[in-house]
C-alpha cells in the first residue's frame, strides 16, 4: 500500500482529498502545517507528498526546498493551491516539485495524477 503525505492547512479540503485517496487505497497522513509536515518526515518515510503552498510555520516551497536540498529525499512531490502564477508554478518546480495542480480541482484528475507520479 502506498503511503501519501498530504500537507493542507484547510480542512475541508484535507477531509475530501483524505476520502478520496483512502477509498483509492492508499494509506494516508494528513498535517496541517509546514513544520508538521518537515517534522513527519523526518521520522517516517512516504511514496508521494501532496502540499499545499500558503500554510502556516513554512510553506509549501519551503517545505520543497528542505525536503530535496537538506534532507535529500526523492519521492515525488505534488503541489496543489490555488496560486497559478507562473512564476509561483515555475518556482516550485526548481525547488524539485514534479507536479502542480490549481485549486479549485477535480479529484479524477488528482487521481490520475497521483497514479502517473507513483508509477
Amino acid at each position: 500500500m502506498k503511503k501519501i503525505l498530504v500537507a493542507e492547512d484547510n480542512k475541508l479540503i484535507l477531509e475530501t482529498i483524505n476520502h478520496k485517496l483512502v477509498r483509492d487505497g492508499y494509506d494516508v497522513v494528513k498535517v496541517f502545517d509546514g513544520k508538521e509536515c518537515l517534522a513527519y518526515l523526518k521520522e517516517n518515510t512516504v511514496d508521494l507528498l501532496i502540499t499545499d503552498l500558503y500554510m502556516p510555520y513554512l510553506n509549501g516551497n519551503e517545505v520543497i526546498n528542505i525536503v530535496r536540498n537538506e534532507m535529500k529525499l526523492t519521492f515525488p512531490i505534488l503541489v496543489l493551491t490555488a496560486d497559478g502564477a507562473e512564476d509561483t508554478v515555475l518556482k516550485a518546480f526548481d525547488l524539485g516539485a514534479d507536479d502542480y495542480v490549481i485549486k479549485p480541482f477535480s479529484l479524477s484528475e488528482l487521481t490520475i495524477r497521483i497514479r502517473k507520479l507513483l508509477r
